[in-house]
């Protein structure tokens, strides 16, 4: 179903470009806990023990269970990112659910988060945006039970995920090792397409096609091949999540720019003006901490907010390009090259 009007006209962005900026964001967390006091890396709570939390910015949190096994958490949502209701949700929900994924494990239920603006939309397309979300957790095999709504001007959704992980095969992002490849296993680009779609009506197929792609192949894959850290590639970009990656593990992440895959038309709607405002933030928080050999142009595709990106994963998969490899601590975390 098509909108009488745009959705994406109901909101200043779109997608994870609405991101609190990455430096902003850890600025927060930073007071929060010093706030509260020290906090220990693990807690635990009537026999169980959280075995991943906020100290290395991961893209979920773990605990484990007293009888063995462990519990994934997360959640995610944010405004529209396409017009079209139906695909909204299947792209909100295809990235919430990726943090599961990036974690090595298997989404069980998810509840809706909705946000909706009774006066300005009609209610027939909020069912449209929870029927795409449906869509996606069904492919997922995952239950979608309930959640939670509010009247709100800016209209949003997403969702709160839990899921199952083997406590001992969990890809975490602080466990990468010199000498292993570099893996993307979806193209970039998709920040620019958006911005592009929102600022024209143009049709973006192909991002669309990405954007709703679960990420539950290439993590199974990933743990098949015995990798032990990923992340996902989502609003602070690829140089972004790269360096949290980098950082976490406490190494030097050298990319090959030519290596880099990207979407069709990605490349002339940047140069066309349609980069969204993430993307630069996302450059100008990894800046101090970068070396190129490319041009400002090039790093801004590098840094380009992602919605439901691919995997970024240390280790090689069969069938996705290897962009780099993680190398010992060096001068700067991350490295560009030609």
């Amino acid at each position: 179903m098509k909108p009488p009007f745009r959705l994406t006209e109901l909101t200043a962005g779109g997608g994870c470009s609405c991101k609190v900026p990455a430096e902003e964001l850890e600025r927060l967390l930073g007071a929060a806990a010093a706030g509260a006091g020290p906090l220990p890396p693990r807690l635990a709570v009537a026999g169980s023990e959280l075995l991943c939390g906020l100290e290395s910015g991961d893209d979920a949190t773990v605990v484990g269970l007293p009888g063995g096994g462990a519990v994934v958490a997360t959640t995610d949502f944010f405004p529209p990112v396409v017009d079209d209701p139906y695909d909204w949700g299947r792209i909100a929900a295809a990235n919430a659910l990726s943090d599961i994924y990036a974690m090595g494990g298997r989404p069980l239920v998810a509840l809706n988060l909705l946000a909706w603006p009774r006066d300005l939309a009609p209610a027939e397309l909020a069912v449209e945006v929870l029927r795409g979300g449906r869509a996606v957790t069904d492919e997922a095999g995952c239950f979608l039970a309930g959640g939670h709504s509010i009247d709100d001007p800016v209209p949003k959704y997403g969702l709160a995920v839990t899921g199952v992980v083997d406590p001992a095969r969990t890809l975490r992002n602080d466990r990468a090792r010199p000498g292993d490849p570099i893996t993307l296993t979806k193209p970039l680009g998709v920040g620019v397409l958006n911005n592009l779609h929102k600022t024209t009506g143009a049709s973006i197929e192909e991002a669309v096609a990405s954007m709703t792609a679960l990420n539950d192949k290439a993590a199974a894959a990933a743990l098949a091949a015995g990798v032990v850290a990923a992340t996902d590639v989502t609003g602070f970009g690829l140089l972004g999540h790269l360096y949290k990656m980098a950082r976490a593990s406490q190494l030097t992440a050298v990319i090959e720019a030519a290596a880099v895959p990207y979407l069709a038309g990605v490349r002339q709607a940047a140069a066309a003006g349609h980069l969204p405002g993430g993307s630069r933030r996302n450059l100008e928080w990894v800046r101090p901490h970068l070396s190129s050999e490319v041009g400002e142009d090039e790093l801004l595709l590098l840094a380009d907010a992602q919605t439901s990106g691919g995997l970024l994963v240390a280790g090689e998969l069969a069938g996705a390009p290897v962009i780099g490899w993680f190398t010992e601590a060096g001068e700067s975390p991350l490295v560009v090259r030609r």
